[in-house]
């Protein structure tokens, strides 16, 4: 049996943070301690972003007038199993007390305005899965099929990377935190807006807005090609494909973003699309590997609305619809022939 390694918390790691900012800011670190400082910050990323948080916390702090003297620290491994332990060995005064609470109150993530929102994590959908998740902040973001998201919050902006599938979004108003997502060859601005962001495997980005408005910013300008930065807004009702070189936006009708958006209720909706495109579209929420034996039926029209989790009822609902047959080989392959 493999061994399970437990992954160190948010709340274990500020604490050790806010130890190591107390211990450095008190004068008496020696040479070993900055050696095991360093290690520290090398051991995980987390360390020195969650330190360079709480020195700004332990900045503000310095306006307020100190009474009394800090008294020496305990050894590390005294002071990083909990904040309160080292507050009551060696901190005594009632001055340093409330400096300590201030402290554990904003690692514990009270609402100090320094750490308002910090949320690193990653999201991500299976193959024929979807699901919502609710962010810090109140934004709702919904996951389709085979899907990776990575967000970043701070005290001063939200950052969202897809880095593959699609997702939608739904994003809380917050004027001092832009909303950026990040994906392909494109960077999404929101401005209180709901929009879904889908990355292609050429890394191309497709952006449809469903309400409010966004800024489609490229990234793959090249100064020495003396190509510039495209900035385009998009609003609700419109759509936008940076595989045009112009990035062009199109506006969808109220029944083409209900369409687009139907794989949050489980479904994909095909009006008069080819056959080819509508398997590709279908292949996503499956596993089955569904090979169109013929090319001159490619082009055949698809229509209707199909369950993602229903492969076989898309199957049936072509050789319905259509001059195709399904056939299942003994490999597990599907195959969609023509009908003579």
């Amino acid at each position: 049996m493999s061994e399970v390694v437990k992954l160190r918390t948010r709340a274990e790691i500020d604490e050790e943070a806010a130890v190591w900012v107390w211990r450095m800011d008190s004068g008496t670190s020696d040479g070993a301690h900055a050696e095991a400082f360093e290690a520290w910050l090398r051991q995980d990323p987390r360390h020195r972003r969650a330190y360079e948080e709480l020195t700004k916390v332990w900045e503000t702090l310095d306006g307020i007038p100190d009474p009394n003297h800090a008294q020496p620290l305990p050894a590390l491994s005294e002071s990083t199993e909990t904040i309160a332990a080292v507050t009551s060995h060696s901190l005594r005064p009632h001055w340093w007390l409330a400096v300590a609470a201030t402290i554990v109150a904003v690692v514990g993530g009270a609402t100090w305005l320094l750490y308002k929102g910090s949320e690193t994590q990653t999201l991500a959908t299976a193959v024929g899965q979807h699901r919502d998740v609710t962010l810090s902040d109140g934004t709702i973001v919904a996951l389709n099929t085979n899907t990776i998201v990575d967000t970043s919050f701070s005290h001063d902006t939200r950052e969202i990377f897809l880095r593959k599938g699609e997702a939608h979004f739904g994003v809380a108003q917050d004027r001092s935190r832009p909303f950026l997502v990040h994906a392909g060859d494109a960077i999404v601005r929101a401005i209180g807006t709901a929009f879904e962001v889908r990355l292609r495997p050429d890394k191309h980005v497709d952006v449809l807005v469903n309400e409010g408005r966004v800024e489609v910013h490229s990234t793959d300008a090249s100064p020495a090609a003396n190509t510039p930065i495209t900035v385009r807004a998009v609003s609700a009702g419109q759509q936008l494909s940076t595989a045009t070189t112009s990035y062009a936006v199109v506006p969808v009708s109220a029944e083409q973003v209900s369409s687009e958006l139907a794989w949050r209720d489980g479904a994909v909706v095909f009006d008069s699309a080819p056959l080819s495109q509508a398997i590709a579209e279908i292949q996503r929420y499956t596993d089955a590997r569904i090979i169109i034996s013929d090319p001159t039926i490619g082009t055949l029209p698809v229509g209707g609305r199909f369950k993602t989790d229903d492969l076989q009822g898309f199957l049936d609902g072509l050789e319905t619809a259509l001059p195709v047959r399904i056939r299942r080989a003994s490999d597990g392959l599907v195959y969609v022939d023509p009908r003579h």
